[in-house]
């Protein structure tokens, strides 16, 4: 298994005029990648069955138009 490289960036705070110099440590682009991966199918997946309830709902309660309004935006998870 690889090492991950932690990488350090040098900022300066103007305030102090240079006299501190703080060091932050950023995350890999894999990490980031992943995470942002994640991020994006959970809230896909989230958005889904939120939407999906909705039309369930819609078509308990006999509401033609506000099912066919709904299946247009479900189409896009399909």
């Amino acid at each position: 298994m690889r090492k991950q490289k932690i990488d350090y960036v040098i900022r300066r705070d103007p305030e102090y005029k240079g006299k501190e110099i703080t060091a932050k440590r950023e995350l890999s682009f894999g990490i980031q990648l992943a995470s942002r991966l994640l991020l994006d199918h959970l809230s896909y997946q989230f958005n889904k069955e939120r939407l999906d309830e909705k039309v369930n709902l819609a078509i308990d309660n006999g509401d033609r138009e506000e099912f066919e309004r709904l299946s247009q935006l479900y189409q896009s998870y399909s």
